[in-house]
């Protein structure tokens, strides 16, 4: 596909610089039988292929990469452009017309991206119907297997379908989550693997013996059949990314100190400030409108603070749209008292689903999340960003237990991973672990992102309430 993309480009840009009405445009040098640029095509395609290869767009670990593959493609394609460019310096006689190049080059990228983005959603709805899945085994059925098989399981875009666990302590036959067993030990591997149609191991390493684990890779490791994730297991720590390098012919993992330095600490703050900025100044009438309705409809003060953590583990009043009545505390105590069903809803979620502390005027307000539109003034204060993990208060520090320390390395943001993914549908688990992914992978390209993904996800109020 990627070849019928680039000669799709490359034809294109021939077009548009040679026979096209804006040829008039360009400045006639370069002009060459169109059956030159037909031989030249013949040969620059497969070379951009190697060259594909080469910067790993082929690599299965980066097919659906996202932002990373699209890097890739930019790459690959500018290495492409500057082969040539080198080609014609060594050459003199490679005369090339300079507009079909940049513009071959700029149609390449495009649309390469806009294939690979096709392909990779066409991929995940047949995944979405159970095709293209890979059977896999977790490796180890304690607390962090059991939460690496809900993260997988959370999505079938992973494409990865959990068969089983393998656990040493743990008897075969045992149901670890709904309808998924431990099928044996990690001695029974092979019979297992080849019994299942098993093609990969995810390995929890607090969930097996060293020993154990060191045997499981040396069985596996030259197979073509099974590939083996190995987890870290040191989510508490690995929040800013990690290399690996040989120090003294040893292995060492190190770990970055902070996610984003020098041009992009740079880039962020200026996207927050003036993202606030421009935020403020065009939503200030419907702020006041807001308000009015408020102030008809619902006696008490328009704007909420609440106290909630930041940077370096400091609290600050975090502002909202008021969205409940004003004695709010005492009517959800004395709701939780009398009513277990609701209790038992609010210690899973931190929040209720028939709430009835909220206002007529506030259930509008949360499921378009305009409520939250005013932490444009935190943003402006340097207390929160537009993209980052979940406000919290103090209290709710404690439910992260040891992931807790990792808020404190970044600012809240407006808007998160959580936002785009489930928001109010989503369990407090599996929020703590949508705000760890997104402090491990924290990227300017990825702010962007998530940015973009929250649009579709207000307008169609996806999991809010």
């Amino acid at each position: 596909m990627d070849i019928v993309v680039l000669i799709l480009a490359f034809e294109l840009a021939f077009n548009i610089r040679f026979i096209a009405p804006t040829t008039s445009l360009f400045d006639p040098t370069g002009f060459r039988d169109p059956s030159f640029y037909l031989q030249f095509m013949l040969i620059l395609v497969p070379v951009w292929i190697v060259l594909f290869f080469i910067f790993r767009l082929y690599d299965p670990t980066i097919l659906f990469g996202g932002l990373r593959e699209y890097a890739n493609i930019f790459n690959g394609c500018t290495a492409g452009f500057m082969l040539v460019i080198i080609a014609g310096y060594l050459d003199p006689s490679l005369v090339l017309a300079r507009a079909w190049l940049i513009i071959a080059w700029a149609f390449a990228i495009g649309f390469m991206m806009v294939e690979r983005f096709i392909f990779r959603r066409f991929v995940y709805w047949m995944r979405s119907r159970g095709h293209l899945m890979s059977p896999t085994y977790i490796v180890g059925a304690n607390a962090e297997g059991v939460a690496i098989a809900e993260q997988l399981m959370s999505t079938s875009a992973t494409g990865v379908n959990i068969i089983g666990f393998l656990d040493d302590s743990i008897s075969p036959g045992e149901e670890v989550l709904p309808g998924i067993v431990v099928h044996g030990p990690t001695s029974r591997a092979e019979t297992l693997v080849q019994r299942f149609g098993i093609e990969r191991l995810v390995v929890a390493t607090s969930g097996i013996h060293r020993e154990n684990m060191v045997d499981l890779f040396r069985r596996f490791v030259n197979s073509s059949d099974v590939s083996m994730w190995l987890s870290s297991g040191m989510y508490e720590i690995l929040t800013t990314g990690v290399q690996i390098q040989d120090v003294g012919s040893v292995p060492m993992v190190s770990v970055n100190r902070v996610r984003l330095t020098g041009i992009n600490i740079v880039l962020k703050a200026l996207v927050d400030y003036l993202g606030a900025i421009l935020g403020l100044l065009v939503l200030s009438p419907f702020f006041f409108f807001i308000a009015i309705i408020m102030k008809l409809t619902d006696p008490g003060p328009i704007v909420y603070h609440r106290r909630v953590v930041g940077v370096g583990g400091k609290e600050f009043d975090a502002y909202k749209f008021r969205t409940m009545v004003v004695n709010s505390k005492e009517v959800l105590e004395e709701l939780l008292a009398r009513d277990p069903k609701a209790r038992e809803e609010y210690n899973k979620y931190y929040k209720l689903k028939e709430d009835p502390r909220i206002t007529k005027i506030g259930a509008f307000l949360r499921k378009t999340s305009v409520d939250e539109l005013p932490q444009l003034i935190n943003v402006l204060r340097g207390e929160m960003s537009i993209v980052g993990p979940r406000m919290i208060t103090m209290e709710e520090v404690e439910k992260y237990g040891k992931w807790g320390l990792n808020l404190h390395t970044v600012k809240p943001g407006i808007t998160g991973l959580w936002q785009v993914t489930g928001r109010s549908e989503l369990t407090y688990e599996e929020r703590v672990r949508l705000d760890m992914n997104y402090i491990r992978n924290y990227s300017i390209w990825k702010d962007l992102q998530i940015v973009v993904q929250t649009i579709p996800a207000v307008l169609m109020s996806k999991g809010a309430y």
